[in-house]
């Protein structure tokens, strides 16, 4: 038994989380609060938070002053001034912070770092393609983006080195090694993710799509209790499930 709070929980996910929390008789929510209102982190053991960078930011730093509870982060679309933030609170309290937290998503980040590093970049472009629906304000996605970290990790290199910038009008060629991005933001699309490795010969497309938000729900969930008896530091859902060695 384990005592959880919900930051962000009159948001989509936030109640989404709340549902999967109610359903199972081995967690108390012992908090539900959004940004700008006074909840006792004293009574969390793990704290469950899909709000924004701000109120993440603001949460992280609370729970580091006094030392608890653990976090689990889900927001994405931060700055690199907050990442710094979220590193720093990371020295005093365990967080686990992801952009996705489905089994299959971090199945096929592993994939498409394999695949990055089989393929000679010299042969093979690479693209990815992600759709949300039209409320998510961040652009690419955090998951696309931990794609495009895996692609960039098999190629021996950085993201910030290889992507390059969205294509529009008439430009330059496309430039060799480069990983690309596209985005899409319509009607209630949970999540669609796609990675495209093409050469002049043929096509690899490694994809995922998401049925029901409340698989991320269910995985937030099984990284609270994860993450709740943890020594400080920075974590994402690959040392979660046991891909990575923590």
């Amino acid at each position: 038994m384990f005592h959880a709070g919900i930051s962000g929980a009159r948001g989509r996910m936030g109640r989404a989380v709340s549902q999967v929390l109610d359903a199972r008789n081995d967690v108390v929510v012992s908090a539900r609060f959004d940004w700008g209102e006074t909840a006792d982190l004293s009574l969390c053991d793990a704290v469950i938070d899909f709000s924004t960078p701000e109120a993440s930011v603001d949460l992280a730093r609370r729970a580091a002053e006094q030392g608890s509870p653990a976090l689990v982060i889900g927001s994405t679309g931060f700055s690199p001034e907050q990442e710094a933030e979220l590193h720093k609170a990371a020295e005093r309290i365990a967080i686990v912070r992801s952009g996705n937290f489905s089994l299959g998503v971090n199945i096929l980040i592993g994939l498409v770092e394999h695949a990055a590093m089989r393929l000679d970049a010299a042969d093979w472009d690479i693209e990815i393609a992600e759709a949300h629906h039209r409320r998510k304000v961040d652009a690419p996605s955090g998951t696309a983006l931990m794609l495009g970290e895996a692609a960039a990790a098999g190629r021996g290199a950085d993201l910030e080195d290889l992507r390059t910038a969205p294509y529009d009008g008439v430009g330059a060629e496309r430039e060799v090694g480069k990983i690309g991005f596209s985005t899409t933001r319509a009607g209630g699309i949970v999540g669609e993710h796609t990675v495209l490795f093409a050469s002049e010969d043929e096509v690899l497309t490694l994809s995922h799509s998401a049925i029901d938000r409340s698989l991320f729900a269910k995985g937030a969930v099984v990284a609270a209790a994860w993450v709740r008896s943890r020594r400080p530091g920075l974590y994402d859902m690959q040392d979660v499930l046991g891909f990575r060695q923590a």
